[in-house]
């Protein structure tokens, strides 16, 4: 039986990815901060067939502790501060725990694993990190020039995965993955967001949603589908890094528009406000990935469209929220 760890387990990725080694009959552990994480009850609840170990991205020793606990073949870093407009309020914690915890990490691994006993390292890299786009579409060459503290963060963990591949011969991927959401995806989120709004507004328990940029740009996926990406890229004989995206840019508005006319309404306009509070001092306009590499070499496709993903979305926060008001009457 072989054995991942995967950090960020309480996360959509970590979530979905634990589903996917689970099918291949991996023994799972997940990393978790603190004795008393909030989510802890969640994973164990939903996902038994994972062990939760403590460690923290922050902390080498614990991580050098946890590797040697588990004896991982492949470890899965999804851990990060992965939400953008908090990166700003948040800088040097973002840049220690999603720069320097891929460092840690990996410096762990080449510790712990050796030659002896290799351990294939997968790093989740960004599209973020493109930032201010130098060409169109993105590819696994395309320049960085990261546009926040997050897209910063996540550049210098991905040289620094491909750093360790160079110099120690470790076998490190990055998947370099364009925006991939699902009903799993934080509140935070603005697609959940949205999702979560107009399920409310459809039910008459809110009246609008508060949005930003609503011309951003971007290259939206099923989360779903990208993990199974993040698994085959440790099978390759290999290392290499890949762009996973769909190719299609679709604007912040057209999946407001798409959300609202799956709950059954068209006029979406009256129900959203603008508020500067929601624009980044510095924006991304234009995502949009080229993952032929991905397909060629990993035969990897995405399955879910992108009205489908907001179709799927908006049925389960509809679900959620009539449950919520299903308990609050006793029902």
């Amino acid at each position: 039986m072989r054995t991942a760890l995967i950090t960020g387990i309480t996360g959509q990725d970590g979530q979905y990815l634990a589903e996917v080694l689970h099918d291949e009959g991996y023994k799972i552990y997940g990393l978790l901060k603190g004795q008393r994480n909030p989510r802890a009850e969640l994973i164990s609840s939903q996902f038994p067939y994972v062990e939760l170990v403590e460690g923290d991205l922050q902390d080498l020793s614990s991580l050098i502790a946890v590797l040697e606990y588990t004896q991982p073949d492949e470890v899965y870093n999804l851990g990060a501060i992965s939400f953008v407009a908090l990166s700003f309020k948040q800088a040097e914690l973002t840049a220690n725990i999603t720069g320097l915890g891929v460092l840690r990490l990996l410096e762990a691994i080449r510790l712990v694993g050796g030659q002896n006993n290799p351990i294939r390292f997968y790093q989740a890299s960004s599209s973020e990190m493109f930032g201010k786009v130098r060409e169109t579409p993105q590819t696994e060459l395309t320049p960085l020039h990261p546009r926040s503290p997050y897209g910063s963060a996540k550049v210098f963990g991905h040289h620094t995965t491909v750093n360790y591949r160079e110099s120690y011969g470790l076998y490190t991927c990055s998947g370099i993955l364009f925006n991939h959401e699902s009903p799993r995806r934080g509140i935070e989120f603005v697609t959940r967001k949205v999702t979560n709004a107009v399920a409310r507004i459809s039910l008459g328990l809110q009246d609008h949603v508060s949005l930003g940029n609503l011309e951003a740009k971007r290259d939206w996926g099923f989360a779903g589908d990208y993990v199974k990406a993040m698994y085959l890229m440790l099978q390759q004989d290999e290392p290499d890094d890949f762009v996973v995206a769909t190719g299609e840019t679709h604007a912040v508005s057209e999946f407001v528009q798409l959300a609202f006319e799956a709950a059954g309404m068209d006029d979406w306009e009256r129900y959203v406000k603008i508020d500067e509070r929601f624009f980044r001092p510095a924006e991304v306009d234009l995502l949009v990935g080229d993952a032929s590499k991905a397909k060629e070499q990993l035969g990897w496709e995405p399955v879910v469209s992108f009205r489908d993903l907001v179709t799927m979305m908006v049925d389960h926060d509809l679900e959620l929220e009539k449950a919520k008001l299903g308990q609050n009457r006793g029902v």
